[in-house]
């Protein structure tokens, strides 16, 4: 637990992108479960998903 507090406080942007990541992925899959996605479709999906949330960590980061 020490070890991710370390982190967390090391790299503040990069833990915000994990963190907005994994919630933004969770809502994509559940939103879109019975939709009928090819795989290939859900990884272009996940990457946009997983590259927006960087961008909105990064966002974050100017305050």
């Amino acid at each position: 637990m020490e070890g991710l507090r370390r982190f967390w406080n090391e790299h503040p942007t990069l833990s915000n992108w994990v963190v907005l990541a994994v919630g933004f992925v969770v809502i994509l899959v559940w939103s879109a479960r019975d939709v009928g996605f090819l795989p290939s479709q859900w990884a272009a999906l996940v990457l946009a998903t997983v590259a927006l949330a960087g961008l909105c960590a990064w966002i974050l980061s100017w305050e």
